[in-house]
């Protein structure tokens, strides 16, 4: 989670996390599934759920953009 705030908080007004039993772990953005362990029936690879959230997205924010030096 502070991977993907510190990546694109200014794009992202709200972010939820739901706990689950089971060991699910799924992420949606804005309604859509974009990753489910339970269907993939493995946890996501290092960098794959920013990589999924990128593709959503665009590119993580320049954070000198939002705070110059």
């Amino acid at each position: 989670m502070t991977e993907l705030l510190n990546a694109w908080a200014p794009r992202i007004a709200r972010a939820t996390v739901l706990p689950s039993g089971g060991g699910r772990f799924e992420v949606t953005l804005d309604g859509e599934l974009r990753f489910s362990k339970a269907a993939l029936n493995r946890h996501p690879r290092p960098g794959e759920v920013l990589d999924l959230v990128a593709a959503r997205l665009g590119s993580p924010i320049d954070r000198d953009e939002f705070h110059p030096a």
